[in-house]
């Protein structure tokens, strides 16, 4: 059977013509080689935790992270090299499909570039884009056993040399002892972006990024912090020599420099998840469909095909923020700095969902979704690890709480932003600015995205919802204990970011022209989940009663149309067999 469904990624008919021809032929290539690798050795690597290095066999190969990671400014002339959010998004879906630690040798990589090329330091910068056309990979050093990814605290220490002394004479500026934890591509890369500070000035302006080469003899590779290809280092630094041409930022710069590579970092797990879940719900699909159970095919029985129609449309949905939100990332500069509310939520929103989807396949498949030979056994081991990188959902939540005030109460007029689907070079993302202002970020009015699908039933009773939230915010807000209680403004920005998913979920639906029983239905379990926050709410001790009288009236029953719901189950059988992996 082949697939009619356009909404999901299907190596088999994938064609991505939207973009150039040297970008669609390193797409179909990356599939190619995972094809051609074949599912059995694929997963067999993933059992035997074998460290990727055939991949970056053939990323050296065909120049992919050179072509796809190195600013135009460092191309050299060559006009496929670019920071293209558009392409990256396809990159890491495709990565995600077949295999987590694929993306997350790109993942670190693009993270340990970020602080190289956000600097002034043009040596570093031609020497990571020299790196990359050799086939390197690089690394990011901010967290560490103790600290985790807090910046405010590191331990890695930069002790400046004597003037006069033989390090001196050297070009030596200082040494750096101490550790660094959860560093993936820690074993390999050749630059290694490292946060410190200095043993001299005390408080942010001691922060410094510098660049350190793996390679070293004064760094010493301690292990693997867990089992699997992906490998997560532990490194030391004993009297490590850092000159000037190794110095990336200094003082509250380091501090930006490190929130804003995370913001372009972070945005590729939603996409990586997406693949994950597509991937798996194939194997899913065509296993229940063709599975008898007490003389039926398994998904005759009502409650599979609700959580199969449950779970495409959830991945659907996810595919329609995340494909929304690289227009707004493409389209970023200090005067439109949306990104900075969509971006966490893609990193808390979208990839939580992907853990929802894992859920609702593996509770159809039970004992099959734990077999050896299967991807879904992988992703369901795997994909809970999305939510918790690059900040857990809880520290993304709670960024997200602070544009609640903007989005809701204050629009701003900005220019209508298209799909950006165009070759481009994203050079915004290295001049971010300082890390702060959240609070004073604007957006567009998010209600006519609403207005403009009212006639989609569970698109309006969602409306209802959301605008309750608005009200509940001017006649029961959250009082100053609560909200120094993070428990409970949690539940709030959960409630917020299903508006915000709404919207743009409804703006990319309006760019495709998407199935309306499909959007109705997406729709559906929005004003399911958001009668379960509403509800966590109602049960708070530090809950209001005007705020559980609030709970309660901003429930709402879904619209049920049976015959809606056959046409999308439909959708969902047509992928039976729409896609297996090459043995």
């Amino acid at each position: 059977m082949t697939s009619t469904d356009d909404l999901l990624f299907n190596p088999s008919t994938y064609d991505p013509q939207q973009f150039d021809a040297e970008t669609t032929r390193l797409l179909k290539a990356t599939i190619e080689w995972f094809e051609s690798k074949g599912k059995a050795q694929l997963l067999a690597d993933d059992q035997d935790a074998l460290w990727v290095s055939e991949f970056l066999d053939f990323v050296r190969k065909e120049k992919l992270f050179a072509t796809f990671l190195t600013p135009a400014a460092y191309a050299d002339g060559d006009p496929n090299r670019r920071w293209d959010a558009a392409r990256n998004a396809a990159l890491s879906e495709i990565f995600g499909f077949y295999g987590l630690a694929y993306w997350y040798a790109e993942q670190v990589t693009i993270l340990g570039l970020g602080p190289i090329w956000q600097s002034d330091n043009e040596a570093a910068k031609k020497r990571a884009a020299a790196d990359l056309a050799e086939g390197q990979v690089m690394a990011f050093g901010l967290s560490e056993q103790t600290h985790g990814a807090d910046i405010y605290n590191t331990d890695l220490v930069l002790t400046p040399t004597e003037p006069g002394s033989d390090d001196a004479e050297a070009g030596i500026l200082f040494r750096a002892n101490g550790e660094k934890y959860y560093i993936g591509n820690g074993n390999v890369a050749s630059m290694v972006s490292v946060f410190s500070r200095r043993a001299d000035i005390d408080g942010a302006d001691g922060y410094v990024w510098f660049a350190a080469d793996s390679r070293h003899e004064d760094y010493e590779l301690i292990g693997n912090v867990v089992h699997g290809q992906m490998y997560v280092s532990n490194f030391r630094l004993t009297d490590y020599p850092v000159r000037a041409e190794d110095v990336l930022h200094t003082g509250p710069e380091a501090f930006s420099a490190a929130l804003n590579t995370v913001n372009v970092g972070k945005f590729n797990l939603c996409h990586g998840g997406i693949g994950m879940v597509e991937h798996s719900f194939y194997e899913a699909i065509t296993h229940a469909n063709n599975r008898i159970l007490y003389g039926n095919p398994v998904t005759r029985f009502p409650h599979v095909r609700g959580n199969f129609v449950d779970a495409y449309s959830r991945i659907v949905a996810m595919k329609l923020f995340s494909d929304r939100a690289v227009d707004y990332f493409r389209s970023a500069s200090l005067e439109d700095r949306r990104y900075l509310l969509f971006n966490p939520m893609t990193k808390s929103k979208v990839t939580s969902e992907g853990e929802v989807v894992m859920t609702l396949l593996l509770d159809v498949l039970a004992a099959k979704g734990f077999e050896k030979n299967t991807y879904f056994a992988e992703v369901a081991r795997l994909i809970n690890t999305l939510p918790r990188l690059e900040g857990t959902v809880h520290v993304n939540v709670g960024q997200i709480l602070k544009f609640m005030p903007n989005y809701l109460f204050d629009p701003a007029d900005y220019p209508e932003i298209g799909t950006r689907q165009e070759a481009g070079d994203e050079e915004f993302f290295w001049r971010q600015g300082p890390a702060r202002g959240a609070g004073k970020v604007r957006f567009a009015d998010w209600t006519p995205a609403y207005e403009k699908h009212a006639d989609v039933p569970n698109v309006a009773r969602f409306y209802e919802q959301a605008q309750a939230l608005r009200t509940l915010l001017l006649t029961a807000a959250p009082d100053e204990g609560q909200r120094e209680d993070l428990d409970f403004m949690l539940t709030i920005g959960h409630l917020f970011s299903l508006v915000v998913y709404g919207q743009l979920i409804l703006e990319q639906a309006a760019i495709i022209g998407l199935d309306r029983d499909v959007l109705d239905q997406i729709f559906d379990f929005q004003v399911r989940d958001f009668n379960g926050y509403a509800t966590t709410l109602y049960g708070k001790p530090s809950t209001g009663a005007a705020q559980r009288e609030w709970a309660v009236g901003a429930l709402r029953t879904p619209v049920a149309n049976r015959e809606r719901f056959d046409r999308v189950w439909d959708r969902v059988v047509a992928n039976d067999g729409a896609y297996e992996m090459r043995p």
